[in-house]
């Protein structure tokens, strides 16, 4: 067996998870203890693909042999180990913090039988998204987070999340409608969707012709990034979720729309034409996310603006059209997923202890909960 043929094995092994926690609705513990040795499996998978990228070079693999433009290719570099190891490893800590909450707790806000099968699949389309080397693959990844994290964000079934869910769902749906058209085009100027050939392919294509599916593609992931000004379904839907999903929504699921959005200006039109808009909107992003958070008295809402406000930074450095810039931006990436998921888990700590989460009914915290207060 070769390396390439172990690239399917984060997806699979999240899936065969997921299928199993399905199958012990009345056995708790064993649902945490296979999402636990799943998620476990996904991160040392991220990381032995990430040690041979680097001293081999990027791995490929053509699924069932059918290469393009029929083929599904599934790509590890540098970047997509990176970010699939960064992702594997606050999954896995998001999933201890949940598993060790109090259980009546946890069980009143997010069901036990349907929270690790549905926690398992969000990792499987995660790191789908990541290891896709043709934008069709890409889009069945979107559709699994899509799945996914609709089920997540609506657990509990209070109306506030059914709203959220909603919104959430209904703003998906236009992205994943506008991608799959996207595609079409595509595929229909180059007769491919591989993205190493595309690099290549839409090249040969007229400059007008270039622009317009560009533009396509960066409305398309701008979206599920939420930049601005394509952000307002965010901080309607992320703060009505528990604790561990807002967490990983937070650091995770944006940053796939980050990771696209680099793929596409760097691999599939590389000297941008459009980073004077880009670097606008990364602008206005940063700004009105900023804006956004100083008017907020409730600590999900304050920080969902926030995360805003640092998408327009990712977003600015890929604008640079520069090494260092996109270099910037990979770093801040890594780094933001772990943070905000963080900052997220701790004000789910703070509404615990507290008994909310607004700043106007926090006093007296730090006599309560000092290490919380200080945090």
């Amino acid at each position: 067996m070769t390396i390439a043929n172990l690239l399917p094995a984060p997806v699979l092994l999240a899936i065969f998870g997921a299928g199993v926690a399905l199958a012990l609705p009345r056995r708790p513990s064993l649902q945490r203890l296979v999402s636990i040795l799943s998620l476990s499996g996904i991160v040392a998978l991220a990381g032995f693909f990430m040690v041979n990228v680097h001293q081999t070079g990027p791995i490929a693999l053509w699924l069932g042999g059918w290469e393009e433009p029929l083929g599904i290719a599934l790509v590890a570099d540098r970047l997509s180990s990176l970010m699939l190891l960064v992702a594997g490893v606050v999954a896995l800590a998001v999933l201890i913090f949940a598993t060790g909450q109090d259980r009546d707790e946890v069980r009143r806000e997010t069901p036990v039988s349907i929270f690790h099968p549905t926690f398992l699949l969000l990792m499987a389309g995660v790191s789908n998204a990541f290891l896709a080397g043709d934008l069709f693959n890409l889009f069945v990844g979107f559709e699994i987070l899509l799945f996914a994290s609709y089920v997540l964000l609506t657990l509990g079934g209070t109306s506030d999340r059914v709203r959220a869910g909603t919104t959430y769902v209904i703003v998906s749906l236009l992205s994943s409608s506008l991608f799959l058209v996207s595609i079409s085009a595509i595929y229909s100027a180059t007769g491919t969707v591989n993205m190493a050939h595309l690099s290549v392919r839409l090249r040969e294509l007229s400059e007008p012709i270039q622009l317009l599916l560009e533009v396509l593609l960066v409305v398309t992931f701008s979206i599920k990034a939420a930049v601005f000004p394509l952000s307002s379904w965010l901080p309607d839907s992320y703060p009505t979720a528990p604790a561990p999903v807002t967490a990983v929504f937070a650091g995770l699921l944006t940053k796939v729309g980050v990771y696209a959005i680099i793929r596409t200006e760097t691999l599939l039109f590389p000297g941008t034409r459009l980073h004077t808009i880009l670097m606008i909107a990364a602008l206005l992003t940063m700004v009105i996310g900023i804006l956004g958070a100083l008017a907020q008295v409730e600590i999900k809402r304050m920080l969902s603006f926030t995360l805003i406000s640092h998408i327009g930074y990712m977003i600015f450095g890929i604008a640079l059209n520069s090494d260092a810039g996109l270099a910037a931006t990979i770093f801040y990436t890594a780094h933001h997923i772990t943070i905000q998921a963080t900052l997220f888990l701790v004000t789910g700590l703070i509404e615990r202890r507290g008994g909310t989460s607004s700043l106007d009914g926090l006093g007296g915290l730090l006599k309560v909960a000092p290490l919380l207060a200080l945090l």
